[in-house]
């Protein structure tokens, strides 16, 4: 079976569900951590699971470490959740949100296409899309599909980036560091999670949000590739990272990115609340 695209439209995923995807509800809040599971239990995509940002897709045992505020589950850890899901390989994995995977959807994505799974698609425009289309919500639990999955799974250095990469690369200028929070947090002038307002020297700043229109759908492909082709200057795809707060909303760029054919970019997973961990390291503040 050939990769799925990364983004997948309503039309699509109807082609698809013959094959009995696996769909996962990636809905979150940060405000309300338990708001997403309460709104799967009132109504979501008929046989989906739930995936919950703090004990599915992070591991918060690990935020002491320096890792960030969302560090990424082990890789062991990781292959336990797909087995409780059903998850088997070559079963393909769809991942939706309340938008165009402008949150958890995007990570989840991230973290399979990353342990090495390439049936992974996130649905665009997410649960709206679906009802706008004509789709039916369910409310029953899926029924019990757990697998044991007995597959190596890991987090390849290739699709990572370190903070001393950041610190040489950047000020070398063969690394592009795109910051996906909103300008007022990139700019410093106000931080309402983080203990350090500001953003890593020399990085750039580029919201997720622009990479939706207003129904939650993604932007044209080719739209986003002239974006971010103006923002690499010159460079290869390979050569831009991609951070946020946490290392969650940067997945949004970085799949943005994918959808827009540009392949190879990097996550710095701990990102904002990773990089401060780190007293000695530098800070910046202002639009650029």
């Amino acid at each position: 079976m050939s990769d799925l695209p990364p983004v997948l439209s309503v039309e699509q995923l109807r082609q698809l569900l013959s094959a009995r995807p696996l769909l996962v509800d990636c809905r979150f809040d940060l405000a309300r951590p338990d708001a997403g599971r309460h709104a799967w239990q009132a109504g979501h995509l008929p046989g989906a699971v739930h995936a919950d940002l703090d004990r599915d897709l992070s591991d918060l045992s690990r935020v002491s470490w320096g890792l960030g505020r969302h560090p990424l589950p082990a890789a062991e850890a990781w292959a336990a959740t797909l087995g409780r899901w059903g998850w088997t390989p070559g079963r393909a994995l769809i991942a939706y949100d309340a938008a165009g995977g402008a949150m958890a959807a995007a990570r989840m994505w991230w973290l399979a296409r990353s342990s090495g799974i390439r049936q992974v698609a996130v649905l665009d425009g997410g649960l709206p899309a679906w009802q706008a289309a004509g789709g039916e919500l369910g409310q029953a639990a899926p029924e019990s599909e757990s697998s044991d999955i007995r597959m190596e799974l890991a987090w390849p250095a290739r699709t990572q980036a370190t903070a001393e990469e950041l610190t040489t690369g950047v000020a070398a200028g063969t690394t592009v560091l795109l910051d996906a929070r909103a300008p007022a947090r990139f700019s410093g002038e106000v931080e309402p999670i983080d203990a350090v307002a500001g953003h890593v020297p020399g990085a750039l700043n580029r919201p997720f949000a622009l990479n939706l229109e207003a129904d939650g759908r993604f932007r044209p492909a080719a739209v986003l590739r002239a974006e971010f082709t103006e923002l690499l200057g010159g460079r290869e795809p390979g050569q831009m990272v991609h951070m946020c707060g946490s290392g969650v909303s940067a997945c949004h760029n970085l799949l943005a990115m994918e959808h827009a054919g540009l392949i190879g970019s990097r996550l710095y997973p701990p990102s904002w609340s990773g990089w401060i961990s780190e007293p000695r390291r530098k800070i910046a503040r202002g639009s650029s």
